[in-house]
């Protein structure tokens, strides 16, 4: 089937400078005036509203390329695909050979999920369910949590990321971290993407954060963030490939918490930065690119590229560690007030990073890894389902996946109209969000968001994943 309308779209979005067609559920689309890039594919269900300002970001980034070499490769998008506030789409999946794109991640650098389960029934959870939001209204909005770290635990986080950062706490842990099973989050590396480390230096973190002696007490380290960013707790509602499940811990009835965060302002200080820097390195007397989007060349400045990877992996450490801490201070928590909690680990992985693959390398924007048997996490929104699938290894998508439902509406339409609307209109029927800006709540409603249902059953017909468990909500943190 096709979308109402669907020739008229076309014809409009030609005369946006855009080469679009749609086939089973797909979009392809190319700038009019640039014929020699790639195609962009977006994998997006015929009911789904289309955006022309997305299509024209992902096909401006399609075609990027560098003058003294390196091009896009493959271009696609997942159907949380919306227009993303920097000039790149969310959802946007890049293959580049010879170049790497600094603006197309951004600075939101390894921002991901995390999934822990959790051996409580609702009944169990909800008996001490005030006490427990109590003290994580402390931990997480009002500054009681305690992440002190020493110079040396610092330095060797942005360095080694979660393993680095272990040897240090394992000789002399600090903070709330002293209260923790470090045995058990040793263990855990083995079920976080890339094992929580990438090839940092920790010379090319903030220098505020790692200093020469003493302790550092860095207020962004175990803090949410704002936006669609969160921490949930949620019961694993439906398990429908038993043997992973069983695999990775997870059975029905279970509560599990899931928690979306990234590199906070180490990533904004790395990602703009690095954004400025491509464009400083632009040839000159050329004519910049009319998307503004500039990439480092292999061929013209190796050494740029390999200092931006290095970077963005320093940031991408700290984001591993930002999750861990998070997790960490909610399963103190409920240690707590449940006691004997184990709440394993079953995955974390990141959605905006860049990765060698193939000849070159793969740039994610709000889309996540989906390797074949790799586990994958997307949640919905605040009132509806979230899903642990695992990976199909899909080459026409780049191995990817989407990293949620994708919003609908945006945060300024929901803050000038959401505010004048019902509970129900908005979806807030029900829905437990713990927040200190009623605002965040309005604007991170469920109406805000594309249907996650629809979301996931077209990725599956794609191959692109599968369904393992579903969770249902319980309560969420918005910051």
């Amino acid at each position: 089937m096709q979308p109402k309308n669907l020739k008229r779209l076309l014809r409009a979005l030609e005369r946006q400078g855009l080469d679009v067609t749609y086939s089973n559920c797909t979009y392809s689309v190319r700038l009019v005036n640039s014929p020699d890039t790639p195609v962009a594919e977006v994998l997006l269900p015929e009911d789904f509203p289309v955006e022309a300002k997305a299509l024209k970001q992902l096909a401006n980034l399609a075609s990027v390329r560098h003058p003294s070499g390196g091009c896009v490769c493959r271009a696609c998008a997942t159907p949380d695909f919306h227009p993303g506030d920097a000039g790149v789409a969310i959802g946007s999946v890049v293959e580049t050979v010879g170049q790497v794109i600094p603006g197309a991640v951004g600075s939101d650098i390894n921002c991901g999920m995390r999934l822990h389960v959790v051996d409580l029934t609702i009944d169990e959870f909800l008996a001490k369910r005030d006490q427990f939001v109590e003290k994580m209204k402390g931990d997480y909005f009002f500054g009681t949590r305690d992440v002190t770290m020493t110079a040396q635990a610092m330095r060797s986080l942005f360095q080694y990321g979660i393993p680095g950062w272990l040897d240090v706490m394992l000789d002399q842990p600090t903070g709330s971290v002293v209260k923790s099973d470090l045995q058990q989050l040793a263990q855990e590396s083995e079920r976080i993407f890339l094992g929580g480390s990438m090839d940092g230096d920790w010379k090319l973190a903030p220098e505020e954060l790692v200093p020469d002696a003493g302790l550092v007490r860095d207020g962004g380290l175990a803090t949410i963030g704002g936006g669609n960013h969160f921490v949930e707790v949620q019961r694993v509602d439906k398990v429908e490939n038993r043997t992973l499940a069983h695999a990775w811990g997870v059975r029905e009835g279970q509560l599990a918490f899931m928690i979306h965060s990234g590199s906070r302002n180490v990533g904004k200080y790395i990602g703009g930065m690095w954004r400025d820097k491509a464009k400083a390195a632009w040839q000159k007397g050329l004519k910049y690119p009319d998307s503004q989007i500039f990439p480092l060349s292999t061929y013209s400045h190796p050494e740029l590229v390999a200092s931006y990877l290095q970077a963005e992996a320093t940031a991408a450490n700290y984001a591993f560690v930002n999750r861990l801490l998070l997790a960490e201070l909610l399963r103190l928590r409920l240690r707590e007030v449940y006691k004997d909690v184990e709440a394993p680990l079953v995955y974390d992985l990141p959605h905006n990073i860049t990765l060698p693959e193939g000849e070159g390398w793969v740039t994610r924007k709000g889309a996540c890894p989906a390797h074949l048997g790799q586990p994958v996490i997307i949640p919905g929104s605040m009132g509806a389902y979230s899903y642990l699938m695992v990976g199909r290894g899909n080459a026409a998508f780049c191995n990817s996946a989407s990293h949620g439902a994708g919003r609908i509406r945006s945060r300024f339409d929901l803050n000038r109209r959401g505010a004048s609307q019902s509970e129900a209109e908005l979806g807030l029927t029900g829905v437990d969000c713990i927040t200190l800006r009623e605002e965040r709540r309005i604007e991170e409603a469920p109406a805000a968001y594309k249907p996650i249902q629809s979301v996931i059953d077209v990725q599956v017909e794609a191959e692109m994943v599968d369904v393992v468990a579903r969770l249902s909500p319980v309560l969420t943190f918005k910051a």
